[in-house]
């Protein structure tokens, strides 16, 4: 699943079950949304040789709570002029009028 926010931009899958990984390509992102959404201390792992560099692995009860906050924070009109006001997100503004999704 990939989750465009004004938190940044995650991609969420299940690589065994009840093992998620929230994985973003930014290291900032995955700190801003474990952050706000007050889930429990999670290591962020980084690696070279993934196409999503950071991730945090965590359960189904964290994965729920994460998309309850994203509902619940939900306080914008319109995403991308969100997304042009965050300091830590405005690289992706350009990305997001065409469409795409790339935090390179």
């Amino acid at each position: 699943m990939w989750l465009m926010t004004k938190h940044g931009f995650y991609s969420i899958v299940q690589k065994q079950p009840g093992e998620f990984h929230v994985r973003a390509r930014v290291r900032q992102d995955l700190a801003n949304w474990w952050r706000a959404c007050r889930c429990p201390a999670a290591e962020i792992h980084a690696t070279k040789t993934a196409d999503y560099s950071f991730r945090i692995v965590t359960g189904k009860g964290d994965v729920r709570k994460v998309m309850q906050f994203l509902g619940d924070s939900l306080d914008y009109s319109n995403f991308k002029d969100t997304v042009a006001r965050t300091p830590d997100q405005q690289a992706k503004h350009d990305a997001l009028h065409l469409g795409l999704a790339h935090d390179d």
